[in-house]
């Protein structure tokens, strides 16, 4: 047996070889069979044949061939035979352990017993690169909520709804997400899912035209997570300072002199404990952002480790983070529902939810109010980072994208209604407890003067006689209003660190709440770290930019970029930095990157072709409801929130809180010249792409490079889901302008992926 090779191709030739016909059905069936799941649902997990198998068999430039082996041949080591159409050599190799399993999975015997079947095929030119798939569904549903999920549910909507009339705030929150984020998390959910790669990747094959949105979103999310990781580092100190008693932000420091006398800070003392903490002790804060004075070394030791533990637990990609989010995704709840029932036993908290939830019915007529409710449902979805499309481009191809949509939505919205139950209960604690000191305060000082008036109403400096001879200026009388009390409670980093720290103090062993609440906010934040990197670096590894570089090597380099540049969060103007970037790197250009995608999968893919692909993955085609949100509802409410915010930052001006250290409060400044010069880099360096990369596709520049088709096996899904040809009905000639033949009005012919790519 000199040539083996030679010999199998002769015995093929006498026993002749299956037609493609035939090989064809035997692929499809042996699809169905591997889509067919016990428990009717996809699979999961890097071994699922049904996942990658079939990506592995199937090719645009190589086809395979089925062989009758004599049974006197099956004992040999050459196994591996390949038939390449454009006329390349074969391929003959020994089999590994695996390559030998794999060959009898895909082996069939035929009723005489006398031969075996085997279809092998040979990874080439990248067109057989196997994709990472998650280990579970649970594991994937976890990694979504976890990355929605984040920190401006529990921060920024109770502030929100208090705000803009309590319960009445709601209704244009619930109408917001029914209209903007479900239908644009579905769009992304569903796109990802179906071209099977990451934000760059999959806007490139809806068209080469469009591939600038996800390069985008890229830069979007490497802004975002810059600043999102400080969070994180503050987390992580205020977590450290949680394991001492008493908790350093308890009490105002005192100085002391030499004969062991002191006195307590004037700093501190002219503001709180906690505000101190966090303004001087934490922060090291300058007076303004033009100032920034000395490196806060502690928070860039804080950083360190924050994007220590990121690239940890990121290294392996979602083989390491979906691990983790098992852990940090349900902790957040966990610790939610402990402090729920810590909140509803505590005194005033029937003030906090009744000052929550009591609805202004005349906000619902401010503009602004649902300016504000549009804007919380977009970020707080995380959509239009490229996150959740690469997230779910590691799913099974027949996962229920709708299904998923819908319930992570609902979950988010009931965990910021949730959350905000929990934060004003103990807020009211707060209130009740400064409302009767104030009472205690008032009392007091009526006791020491009113009651040697005998009772009578004196203005505030009207002078008084106190026994008959001296007189004294009638004291100011401070003014005690609970409803007041909770109408001024912070928002953003000042209600987790300064207002409910403060309330934590008042708690019965504080330190085990402190530590609870700053773990709680570190899972909100990590997870949703998670999320905005993977959208940097799925599109950078989707796109080769280093191809030859592993994953988890790239992943160690962006996150000691990130790290590196992230320091400049790191001094004493670092906060007005972070404000900075929190204002204006994500808000604008993430409504620009939003507004593209629901335009370039109505207008440009086409929403009928769209429509074919969903029914093709889960077996049902899209309603009009959602098909009227992508092609005109959500477009139109994301440009009418871009106009107002531009022009409301245009007329109103911007500005950002500063400490004044010498009256120890914040006050208003006014952003310098130079910044609203960082502001242009950052919308623009985010925006430009989209434009950029379309007009160097029209000029025949290509500055991303076309990839072929990811796998998407369209026969085997239609038979598995029985589905029959979509017939045109009057509803979408109408609405959609889709006409008899398939076409649509308004749907520009320039690119996509094949309808079909078996």
């Amino acid at each position: 047996m000199a040539n083996a090779g030679h010999l199998v191709r002769r015995t093929s030739q006498r026993e002749m070889i299956v037609p493609q016909k035939s090989l064809d059905r035997m692929e499809m069936r042996d699809m169905r069979n591997r889509l067919v799941q016990e428990n009717g649902g996809p699979s999961y997990g890097t071994t699922n044949q049904g996942f990658e198998d079939p990506q592995r068999r199937t090719s645009v430039k190589k086809r395979t061939t089925s062989v009758t082996i004599p049974e006197e041949l099956i004992q040999t080591p050459v196994v591996k035979t390949e038939v390449v159409a454009e006329g390349k050599k074969d391929a003959i190799q020994s089999p590994t352990r695996s390559e030998k399993e794999e060959l009898g999975a895909l082996t069939s015997t035929p009723p005489g017993g006398d031969a075996i079947q085997a279809s092998v095929a040979k990874p080439g030119d990248g067109v057989g690169e196997e994709r990472e798939s998650w280990d579970s569904k649970w594991q994937y549903l976890l990694a979504v909520i976890g990355y929605a999920v984040g920190l401006g549910s529990v921060w920024r909507f109770p502030y929100l709804c208090q705000k803009n009339g309590g319960g009445a705030f709601l209704f244009p929150y619930l109408i917001m997400l029914a209209v903007e984020g479900i239908p644009v998390f579905y769009l992304e959910l569903a796109v990802g899912q179906r071209l099977r790669k990451g934000a760059i990747g999959v806007w490139n094959q809806v068209s080469p035209y469009c591939g600038g949105i996800g390069v985008a979103s890229a830069f979007v999310s490497f802004n975002v997570a810059l600043y999102y990781n400080t969070i994180i580092a503050w987390c992580l100190y205020y977590l450290a300072g949680s394991f001492r008693s008493p908790l350093p932000w308890s009490e105002c420091p005192k100085e002391y002199y030499a004969n062991g006398s002191y006195r307590i800070v004037r700093e501190c003392a002219k503001s709180s404990p906690t505000e101190y903490f966090w303004y001087r002790e934490t922060l090291e804060i300058s007076q303004d952002i033009s100032h920034p004075e000395r490196f806060n070394w502690k928070i860039a030791v804080c950083l360190l480790v924050a994007w220590f533990l990121t690239y940890l637990c990121m290294a392996k990609g979602i083989a390491s983070s979906g691990k983790v989010v098992y852990v940090t995704a349900p902790f957040p709840y966990l610790v939610l529902v402990i402090f729920f029932v810590r909140g509803i036993t505590l005194p005033g908290m029937e003030d906090g939810l009744k000052h929550l939830f009591t609805p202004d019915w005349g906000k619902i007529l401010d503009p602004t109010v649902w300016l504000e409710a549009g804007t919380q449902i977009f970020f707080s979805l995380g959509l239009a980072f490229g996150g959740l499309i690469a997230f779910s481009s590691y799913n099974p191809i027949h996962n229920n994208c709708f299904r998923d949509a819908v319930v992570c939505g609902i979950i988010n919205c009931c965990t910021a209604i949730f959350a905000a139950v929990v934060v004003f209960s103990v807020l009211g604690f707060k209130a009740h407890i400064t409302y009767e000191q104030c009472i205690k305060e008032r009392d007091s000082i009526r006791m020491e003067v009113l009651n040697l008036t005998d009772g009578l109403a004196i203005a505030p400096g009207e002078m008084i006689s106190i026994d008959g001879h001296t007189e004294i200026p009638m004291p100011t009388l401070p003014k005690c209003d609970l409803q007041e009390t909770l109408k001024n409670s912070a928002s953003g980093t000042g209600l987790a660190f300064i207002v409910f720290t403060e309330a934590i103090n008042q708690f019965p062993w504080a330190p085990f709440w402190s530590v609870l609440f700053f773990l709680m906010l570190f899972t909100l934040g990590i997870d949703s770290e998670f999320g905005t990197l993977e959208g940097v670096i799925t599109s950078i590894v989707d796109l080769k930019v280093f191809p030859n570089v592993r994953k988890e090597i790239l992943t160690a380099i962006i996150c000691c970029v990130c790290c590196a540049i992230s320091m400049v969060f790191a001094h004493g103007a670092g906060n007005y930095v972070f404000i900075l970037f929190d204002d204006f790197s994500g808000n604008i250009p993430l409504l620009i990157v939003a507004f593209f995608e629901c335009i370039s999968v109505s207008y440009v893919y086409g929403l009928r072709k769209f429509s074919d692909d969903i029914e093709l993955m889960i077996g049902s085609r899209p309603n009009s409801f959602f098909l009227l949100c992508w092609k005109y509802i959500s477009p139109a409410v994301m440009l009418t929130i871009l106009g107002s915010s531009i022009i409301k930052q245009v007329m109103n001006g911007s500005s950002y809180m500063a400490w004044d250290a010498n009256a120890g409060v914040v006050k208003l400044e006014q952003w310098p010249s130079w910044a609203w010069g960082v502001v242009a880099v950052l919308v623009l360096i985010s925006a430009l792409w989209i434009p950029g990369i379309a007009l160097t596709r029209l000029c025949g520049f290509h500055v991303i490079q076309d990839e072929e088709p990811a796998w998407f096996p369209a026969e085997e899904l239609r038979e598995f889901h029985t589905v029959v040809p979509h017939k045109v009905t009057a509803v979408e000639r109408k609405l959609f302008c889709i006409k008899e033949d398939g076409s649509e009005g308004l749907c520009c012919p320039i690119g996509g992926p094949p309808k079909e790519n078996v």
